[in-house]
């Protein structure tokens, strides 16, 4: 089960309906790439899982702007 590092974004569950009103379960997945990030404090890369909108934010903000802004 995909789930992404920062934002916590993991799964959403819903019915599929049809035009007869048939329901049947189906699950929409995040957008999560696995991505290498360079970490300034460490001085290194780190390999993170995080979602399509997470990696815009650490690209505008950087790591740990963004991982501050997660936690509060």
């Amino acid at each position: 089960m995909p789930k992404c590092k920062i934002t916590g974004k993991k799964p959403l569950v819903g019915y599929k309906v049809s035009h007869a009103h048939n329901k049947s379960k189906k699950v929409q997945q995040p957008n999560v790439q696995s991505k290498r990030v360079w970490d300034e404090a460490q001085g290194k890369f780190v390999k993170l899982k995080v979602s399509a909108r997470a990696i815009r934010t650490i690209q505008k903000k950087g790591l740990h702007a963004t991982l501050k802004d997660a936690k509060a």
